[in-house]
């Protein structure tokens, strides 16, 4: 299997579209950059808008293998990188126990003996007794790959540093065997939710781009796309819905995806006589779809009542803090949502992003 290559962001752009995954400009030209310079691209932003989706679309218009590997809290090298068929070599050293025995007896000191063991390859650390593992098979596979390394911000730094040989050399080593370098150039992308601040190391090997929510006419273009059924005017209703959702302090917000469902589900529920999306009735239903927490749904209920147009008070005094994981955010992704990535903005500074065209 051989990889397709591309000559433009404008091509990448267009491939993508065929996969239903729309990019604006600026984001097809960054893909392109990484696959034609082989570096690794670093796609930070909130949960939902299309990061992982663009390594599998990648993957699919690049005529690639699509290797994953999801990072999560614990994860080590056995899991990331291979680990040892302790069994396999067991047996291997029990089938040559008998012949080696017999060599060993030939000799009349011990020392001459051990010397001989010493000068000899049992074949037990070779590439035969590694249990592949994805960033490994990455890296062995003759055929040309996408490695994705999925939320690399919930594993702990000590992996970062295991990742930076691969980002940087395209390579890994194994003590006990050698160096292997990459058969094929793989397309690396990483994508982080921004839980924590990744390490600079990591970060200087690695392009990087930040994805935020499409604007209201690409989300309603992805809508259309991803799901066809659906009509223009359903589409522009529930991305409207979404859009005022997003702006609230919510816990979670509603990824591109939920949209998409609550697009359709709106679609099913107008078959089934209900009025649009506009609808109060309809409304809340769909915010089954949108909304992933008790808290959230009565919070855009009352929102929707008119009950937050001013900030409550305690006795005409200073407004009440409303208590939410948005306001006190610890190891979620909401504070992206705010700008801040989950960290104080007076002590690190509230970072940029840009919008995201995207699909999921």
């Amino acid at each position: 299997m051989s990889g397709r290559s591309f000559s433009s962001g404008i091509e990448v752009k267009d491939a993508l579209r065929e996969q239903d995954y729309i990019a604006d400009d600026e984001f097809a030209v960054v893909v392109h950059l990484a696959t034609a310079l082989g570096r690794p691209l670093l796609l930070e932003g909130p949960a939902g808008v299309g990061k992982t989706e663009l390594a599998k679309s990648l993957a699919a218009i690049g005529g690639r293998k699509l290797v994953r590997l999801q990072c999560y809290e614990g994860l080590d090298d056995n899991r990331a990188l291979y680990e040892w068929d302790y069994a396999n070599e067991l047996l291997h050293v029990q089938m040559l126990r008998d012949r080696i025995s017999d060599q060993v007896s030939e000799f009349d000191s011990v020392a001459e003996a051990s010397k001989f063991l010493a000068d000899q390859d049992f074949g037990l650390y070779s590439e035969n007794f590694l249990f592949v593992r994805p960033l490994l098979e990455a890296i062995l596979s003759p055929d040309p790959v996408v490695l994705l390394v999925d939320e690399v911000d919930r594993t702990e730094e000590s992996m970062e540093a295991l990742l930076l040989e691969i980002l940087a050399e395209q390579q890994i080593t194994i003590p006990e065997v050698g160096t292997f370098v990459a058969r094929s150039q793989p397309w690396v992308i990483l994508t982080s939710n921004d839980t924590r601040e990744l390490s600079p190391a990591l970060k200087r090997r690695c392009l990087h781009y930040h994805l935020g929510y499409p604007t209201s006419e690409r989300e309603r273009e992805i809508v259309t796309a991803r799901a066809p059924e659906v009509d223009a005017a359903t589409a522009t209703e529930v991305v409207e819905l979404a859009r005022i959702l997003r702006d609230l302090p919510l816990r979670k917000s509603p990824s591109i995806s939920e949209v998409i469902d609550a697009a359709r589900a709106a679609t099913v529920l107008a078959a089934s006589g209900f009025d649009t999306a506009s609808d109060a009735k309809v409304r809340d239903i769909l915010l089954t779809a949108l909304l992933k927490y008790s808290s959230d749904v009565t919070l855009a209920k009352e929102r929707f009542d008119g009950k937050l147009l001013e900030s409550p008070s305690r006795d005409g005094g200073e407004p009440i803090e409303r208590s939410t994981v948005a306001s006190k955010p610890a190891n979620t992704t909401t504070a992206v949502f705010r700008g801040t990535g989950g960290r104080d903005p007076h002590q690190q500074g509230i970072r940029g992003g840009s919008g995201i065209r995207s699909t999921r």
